[in-house]
């Protein structure tokens, strides 16, 4: 997306300064000209758009190696933000620590959840290393710099290093090295209207109790030639047995697009679209 506005858009982030959201908020504008908001939590990320503290926000939605961020999905529905667009981000992890400092001097490694997830086999030949889990891979970093705390690592970002002016001590030490996040990129301006410039949909519904009712969904979608390349279920809470289903769609015929939606509605309990968009591109 190219941005020639004269004033800076504010764009938040869940982690810190130097976190892989950052790198996908700068390669997703394609300019310099953005400000980043940092925030500590996903939930905060969406108050500060509801709170009109940034035009845009920025989340991690799933990783090709740990799966989806299931709470996220529950977020943008609850939110009432759209969906305005999406990236799929390379993700390289590193090992960082204070300069001077060599593998064997480290004996705990903070990081998120899921980049430690990502970097299990690599720790697997350092059993003397114990992993601990932080909020975010960035403010991981950043804490190791604020407290100079030695015999300490992170698995951040190579940027989260520079900034930092941490050392990174083992490069690329995710196991599948092909490693990618889907970001997606959320505003109060997105559009759930069929829409010719854009080729890819997100909705989420629910269904009633009722012999192949997901069945005759996808049928549907299939006969209008939509291409699902996602389905999520996620339960109701408070409706026992109940789910919401997420699913991500691309499509060549807006025309069809629009058929097809007003084709499920009938089979439907509710449905929302969460955005319609410009299917995103890879970042390597």
């Amino acid at each position: 997306m190219n941005n020639k506005a004269k004033r800076e858009l504010r764009i938040a982030i869940q982690g810190g300064y130097g976190a892989f959201h950052e790198i996908a908020a700068r390669e997703y504008f394609e300019t310099d000209n953005i400000e980043i908001v940092p925030r500590e939590t996903f939930k905060d990320v969406f108050k500060t758009l509801k709170e009109r503290e940034s035009d845009y926000g920025i989340m991690a939605i799933e990783n090709s190696v740990a799966g989806s961020i299931l709470p996220n999905y529950t977020l943008i529905m609850e939110s009432g933000k759209k969906i305005v667009g999406e990236l799929f981000l390379r993700i390289r992890q590193n090992l960082l620590a204070l300069p001077g400092q060599e593998i064997n001097d480290i004996k705990e490694v903070y990081s998120h959840p899921m980049a430690i997830l990502q970097c299990q086999v690599f720790f697997e030949s350092q059993p003397g290393i114990k992993l601990i889990e932080s909020v975010d891979t960035a403010l991981s970093a950043k804490e190791i710099r604020d407290k100079k705390l030695k015999g300490t690592g992170a698995i951040a970002s190579d940027l989260a290093a520079t900034k930092y002016d941490l050392e990174v001590l083992a490069e690329g030490i995710e196991t599948n090295k092909v490693n990618y996040t889907r970001f997606l990129i959320l505003s109060d301006n997105g559009t759930i209207e069929p829409d010719c410039e854009n080729n890819k949909s997100s909705l989420v519904f629910s269904l009633s109790h009722k012999i192949g009712s997901l069945s005759k969904i996808l049928s549907i979608l299939s006969y209008y030639d939509m291409n699902l390349t996602k389905i999520q279920s996620m339960p109701i809470i408070g409706k026992e047995w109940d789910y919401h289903f997420y699913i991500d769609m691309v499509y060549d015929d807006c025309e069809l697009y629009g058929q097809a939606i007003d084709a499920i509605r009938p089979f439907t309990g509710e449905i929302s679209i969460l955005g319609v968009y410009k299917k995103g591109r890879k970042v390597l």
